[in-house]
């Protein structure tokens, strides 16, 4: 499984959070997803293709682009800054 983080530009509220989580689970390939409302990143597990995740992102109102792609794993160990989804 891999891992997509991708910086997400228009999220203000937990709606957001919600809007964009739902935008993203309904693409074949999405395993899990994460959002740190407070960095504006999303984290997506799984197989699903980045010119996938930002079209749908972008049709749902919330343009982004890829930070970078990497094992699932690798992506957690990083650590995460804070945010809503690190609690």
């Amino acid at each position: 499984m891999n891992s997509i983080r991708l910086k997400v530009t228009g999220m203000s509220c937990g709606g957001c959070v919600r809007h964009v989580t739902a935008a993203l689970q309904a693409l074949e390939g999405v395993e899990r997803v994460e959002v740190d409302l407070v960095g504006g990143l999303v984290l997506i597990d799984g197989s699903a293709d980045d010119a996938n995740l930002i079209a749908a992102l972008a049709e749902a109102g919330y343009p982004a682009e890829t930070l970078d792609r990497r094992s699932a794993s690798a992506a957690r160990t990083g650590g995460c800054s804070g945010g809503c989804c690190c609690s």
